[in-house]
């Protein structure tokens, strides 16, 4: 796998954007996304992966574990464990405050997948899907 680098500028490139138009998008400097990807800073916050994912259409979690904040363990989770992290990201996110009345527990894969779903879909942030 290329460099975390290297993958955003692939992204970027799928979807034929300058830098400036990425700036432009997330309020995130063009000169500082141009450093990450020569691979002379390291992979940005978290935060900052939250407004790529949406712009570059790719998932918050794919991003995360490009970028090095999931350890191997987490990359290799299965659907259920994807999901219940999902749903954390979405009780935690302070612009849809639906999120923090979620009960998880007890939920069944099918609930789990279509609160993510319908969160992807109103806010337009990628957690899971592609």
């Amino acid at each position: 796998m290329p460099g975390f680098g290297e993958y955003l500028k692939s992204l970027r490139g799928k979807q034929r954007m300058s830098l400036r138009d990425v700036e432009r998008r997330t309020g995130v400097s063009n000169a500082y996304l141009g450093q990450i990807e020569q691979a002379k800073r390291p992979p940005p916050h978290p935060n900052i992966l939250k407004k790529l994912a949406l712009t570059y259409d790719v998932s918050v979690y794919e991003l995360m574990r490009a970028a090095g904040y999931l350890d191997e363990t987490e990359s290799q989770w299965g659907e259920v464990d994807q999901l219940r992290w999902a749903l954390n990201a979405i009780q935690k996110d302070p612009e849809y405050d639906f999120g923090t009345r979620l009960d998880v527990e007890g939920l069944t894969p099918d609930v789990m997948r279509f609160i993510v779903y319908m969160y992807e879909k109103t806010t337009g942030k990628k957690l899971l899907s592609r």
